[in-house]
């Protein structure tokens, strides 16, 4: 809902109310995300922050031919941040950080009665990331650094089974199960002088898995030995991404900021779930996905109004993964843009405060599946503010 396919790139106040840019600049702790090589950059002894989004997503789905609308139920995500840094003397070239955020992420929830029922009625998946993180600086214009990354979520489903009881209500199956796997995040910055910087990073691909998850139904008790409960395994090939960045100051008070994030999705080829206990009428499931790889293309700048006060603007072109005919409701992806702003404010010497606002428009795209043949017109748009207090000592 918030990016192409399930990625959330909400993972810095300051660099959001930049377009989410931030390879190639050296801003603060969200480096350990962003650029594992510029936190060697960072002036601060130690430092930490914490901060959190709110997105409010809004999907619409039309049937022409049927005359039929429907939305998805009102929620709010809230993705948040942590960053920590520490330096162990100002001499040392070594500095290493903590981060802990949430890349990925989807909750889409339909009506249980609306027309695509038997696809999807809510599906919930939650990631958060934790990575410790080692940065070294070669010079004054080279830094390197890396980050082991530990990922763990959670993740649910569930959707109509087209049977009836006597009432007419159709029966449901919900799927819950836990998930964990591994990875790393590897960058260098390059600071050729006081104006210009670029960064490079790697973010790998991490596969979580789902081990003896649980699989429920309810259906009439007529047909509920065809639907017992029993166990399901999976997994999700979350994908990788190779970030380009580049700052450049024009004067003291103005910088500007350029990202392109290579996104691999083709990782993403199917939807594999595997039930312990098969059935004529519960079978595993095989749907096939085919994402393909895209890339996202950022503008930011920042501009310092006083000591205290800062200001920022950003956009971005966020291209869609998802081929044409293999569109689902669990995913209404379209290209996107997203236009943002935001401020910090210096609170005290030790003590900022930072905002931003993010505005998504996805564009309007019409589709019809091949495996399911459930076709459609979607709409997407979403409003993420948010906010991060970071403390220097």
């Amino acid at each position: 809902m918030f990016a192409g396919g399930f990625q959330v790139n909400l993972q810095g106040q300051k660099q959001t109310g930049m377009g989410h840019t931030g390879t190639g600049l050296c801003q603060d702790n969200a480096s350990i995300f962003f650029n594992p090589g510029a936190v060697s950059f960072l002036d601060s002894l130690r430092g930490i922050s914490v901060g959190g989004s709110f997105i409010f997503p809004r999907t619409t789905y039309l049937n022409q031919q049927l005359g039929y609308t429907a939305h998805i139920e009102h929620h709010t995500g809230t993705p948040i941040t942590l960053y920590t840094v520490y330096k162990f003397k100002k001499a040392y070239k070594w500095n290493v950080g903590l981060g802990i955020y949430n890349p990925f992420g989807s909750k889409v929830q339909w009506a249980d009665d609306w027309l695509g029922q038997f696809l999807i009625r809510e599906i919930d998946l939650k990631t958060f990331f934790i990575q410790p993180t080692v940065s070294f600086k070669l010079n004054d214009k080279i830094g390197f650094g890396a980050g082991f990354i530990y990922a763990t979520g959670d993740f649910s489903l569930r959707k109509g089974v087209p049977i009836q009881d006597s009432t007419g209500k159709y029966g449901e199956g919900v799927l819950n199960g836990k998930a964990s796997g591994v990875g790393f995040n590897a960058g260098v910055y390059l600071k050729l002088n006081d104006k210009l910087s670029f960064g490079l990073d790697y973010r790998s691909q991490v596969k979580v898995n789902v081990k003896d998850g649980s699989a429920e139904f309810a259906v009439p008790t007529s047909v509920a030995e065809f639907f017992p409960v029993t166990t399901f395994s999976t997994s999700i090939r979350l994908p990788s991404t190779l970030s380009f960045g580049a700052g450049y100051a024009i004067t003291s008070k103005l910088k500007l900021a350029l990202d392109i994030n290579y996104v691999s999705w083709k990782s993403y080829d199917s939807l594999v779930i595997d039930f312990a206990d098969n059935t004529d009428n519960l079978k595993d499931i095989h749907s096939p996905r085919l994402y393909k790889n895209v890339f996202i293309f950022r503008l930011g700048a920042q501009y310092k109004l006083s000591d205290k006060w800062t200001v920022r603007l950003g956009g971005y072109f966020d291209q869609t993964p998802v081929k044409d005919g293999y569109l689902t409701p669990e995913t209404p992806d379209a290209n996107k843009i997203g236009i943002t702003v935001g401020t910090s404010i210096r609170i005290t010497e030790k003590f900022h405060l930072d905002a931003s606002f993010l505005y998504i428009e996805g564009m309007k795209r019409t589709d019809t599946n091949i495996e399911t043949e459930f076709g459609g017109t979607y709409k997407t748009k979403a409003l993420v503010p948010g906010i991060s207090i970071e403390y220097v000592f």
